[in-house]
């Protein structure tokens, strides 16, 4: 385990982002594997011998220029990868006449049941070695192998070439994630880190905000295509800044070896009380993950958003002439992004005080309940309340899914639990991907009936709930 002083610190960055809670890493959260990063991978990036500048300054002008460089790196890269997911379902299943691939439901399943689960799980072995042989070589590797996927992805048709193309934007970006917040640990300390976290959080949801919103409207009417592009230029530019403008960190001076990683993976995994609880609270992701699938094939099949296109259209008649604006499936993500952007501070500061199993209970309820009101009817405003009420369920369950694993982990080994606590988006978007697309296939285009799905994924909503009493009535370790 850690030494002394870096065990301390790992507990005051858990207080402030357990206090501030500026959302989690959605689409790829990525917020548990931040803390895995720092606290187990990365244990010297809390020493403060390479920050004594920053604690003079205060506020923004208390960040260094790396600070600002891998926040850009973060939007765009995040803005890519979120201005691809939002649309992609769509694009792989859409007729080749209407600009898509023409793959089957069941297909583009396995494709997002394979690509996801590496976004959460190459990051144990990206940190340990980028900590080995450097965040500039590991950030060349991971911004070349991505926008190369990107852009292979904007070229082939068949499927095999495409599901390769997305492996290879998924290797890149798993091996980009723990080199950006481990470089924003090294290069902040216990006075700047929380403004230092919200940022990062912040700049991940602007980009799922901006991109989907803006720019994947505009390229699609160009060609479906230009999409993939756009991220394989908005990653790859990123070369350049790597290139010219991103420093490397101090090294550590006790970095892991790989061998010392997957023995922490062997000992998390022998402890069956959490393998549960993770495997119950992934149920609560299995819903989410049919944000970027199943609920966008019914939004193109089943929802006439009309309504929603004249309120807005009302509202951009009062800057511009002859407004246009539509609906589409990008937007699922713009909605969950922008009520991230605008109530997660909010919701943070509602929930600060509270127990972290009921909160998570009332949130994941909310998520459920966000979900069950697809089935309810197909009116577009009771749509967008659906989506809302789920991102803010999501928002108030998941910062304190971390304060509960922390609660339950034995006491010498918080930091290690906490780290592979990553694993419900494992096994979330694992089964999220093949098992949305099986049901969507046999209810909506076989059966006709939209609503039995979406009370089976509600009932999945109940189900993680009533695991997650009975774990804490029978399984909970004394300590907690």
């Amino acid at each position: 385990m850690q030494h002394a002083g870096a065990k301390t610190a790992w507990y005051k960055l858990f207080n402030i982002v357990e206090d501030r809670s500026f959302g989690p890493e959605f689409r790829s959260k990525v917020y548990s594997t931040m803390i895995h990063i720092f606290s187990y991978f990365c244990p010297s990036s809390f020493q403060k011998n390479h920050m004594s500048d920053s604690s003079k300054k205060s506020g923004f002008k208390s960040f260094p220029r790396n600070f600002w460089t891998v926040i850009v790196m973060e939007f765009f890269e995040r803005g890519s990868y979120y201005g691809v997911m939002s649309v992609l379902s769509v694009y792989l299943v859409m007729s080749t006449s209407e600009g898509g691939l023409g793959f089957s439901k069941e297909s583009v399943g396995v494709i997002k049941s394979t690509i996801t689960p590496l976004l959460y799980l190459l990051p144990i072995l990206a940190g340990a070695l980028a900590d080995r042989f450097g965040y500039r070589r590991t950030l060349m590797m991971a911004f070349a192998v991505m926008s190369t996927g990107y852009f292979l992805t904007s070229l082939s048709t068949s499927y095999s070439l495409v599901f390769l193309s997305l492996i290879l934007m998924a290797i890149g970006a798993g091996f980009f994630k723990p080199v950006i917040s481990g470089t924003i640990a090294r290069v902040t300390d216990e006075n700047n880190s929380g403004l230092g976290f919200g940022i990062f959080y912040w700049s991940i949801n602007l980009g799922a905000f901006i991109f989907p919103l803006i720019l994947v409207p505009y390229l699609k009417g160009i060609g479906w295509n230009y999409i993939f592009i756009m991220a394989a230029v908005g990653t790859g530019s990123m070369l350049l800044l790597n290139l010219f403008v991103y420093k490397e960190p101090e090294r550590p001076s006790n970095t892991k070896p790989l061998s010392e990683v997957l023995k922490g993976i062997i000992l998390v995994l022998k402890d069956y009380r959490f393998v549960l609880m993770i495997v119950i609270y992934s149920g609560f992701w299995i819903l989410y993950f049919q944000m970027f699938d199943t609920v966008l094939w019914y939004l193109k099949d089943y929802m006439d958003m009309t309504p929603v296109n004249n309120a807005i259209n009302s509202f951009l008649r009062l800057f511009v002439e002859n407004a246009n604006w539509e609906f589409d499936a990008e937007h699922v993500t713009v909605i969950n992004a922008g009520a991230i952007i605008v109530l997660q501070l909010l919701v943070s500061l509602i929930v600060k005080k509270t127990p972290a199993l009921p909160t998570m209970i009332v949130g994941i309820a909310m998520g459920t309940l966000g979900m069950g009101i697809l089935a309810i009817s197909t009116y577009a405003w009771v749509f967008v309340a659906g989506l809302i009420i789920f991102s803010i369920g999501e928002m108030t369950a998941h910062p304190k899914f971390i304060s509960y694993i922390g609660l339950i982990a034995p006491p010498d080994k918080k930091a290690l639990y906490l780290g592979y606590s990553f694993l419900y988006g494992v096994i979330g978007s694992g089964i999220g991907g093949i098992l949305g697309a099986t049901l969507y296939v046999k209810f909506v285009d076989d059966m006709g009936r939209p609503g039995i799905l979406w009370f089976i994924f509600s009932m999945i909503g109940v189900a993680t709930i009533i695991g997650l009493l009975l774990f804490n009535r029978y399984l909970k370790p004394k300590q907690a």
